[in-house]
């Protein structure tokens, strides 16, 4: 069975940087899109960026644009979030996410999640 397995949280102070990488545990791994969504206290989980598997189109959330950077190592089944700039409102918990179906930011059309990792801001 395929796991999602993320890294790189941590805490940074504003204007800082962070990376997070995501990487799926399985050689055979069949995705469509993989995304980037994130989850503050008391907030509704939210999409942040995901990136098209075959071809490589990415979108971003108008609030990260310019700031954060997803890419890929597609042989070694990895995404990564460079994320540059971060303020106090980017703390989250960030999951990726892979869909099978579809290159979308729905959140409900992602069926495989990782288990998260913690980033966060301070002033």
């Amino acid at each position: 069975q395929v796991q999602l397995e993320e890294s790189g949280g941590g805490l940074v102070q504003a204007g800082g940087s962070v990376r997070l990488s995501c990487v799926a545990s399985a050689r055979s791994f069949h995705t469509v899109a993989m995304g980037w969504f994130r989850q503050a206290t008391g907030k509704d989980r939210e999409f942040v960026a995901n990136i098209r598997w075959s071809g490589g189109t990415i979108d971003y959330a108008d609030s990260v644009k310019g700031r954060f950077t997803m890419s890929r190592d597609y042989d070694k089944n990895t995404v990564f979030l460079e994320m540059n700039n971060l303020q106090p409102e980017d703390t989250a918990v960030y999951y990726c996410a892979s869909s099978s179906s579809t290159y979308t930011r729905r959140i409900w059309s992602y069926e495989l999640w990782g288990q998260g990792t913690q980033v966060t801001v301070s002033l």
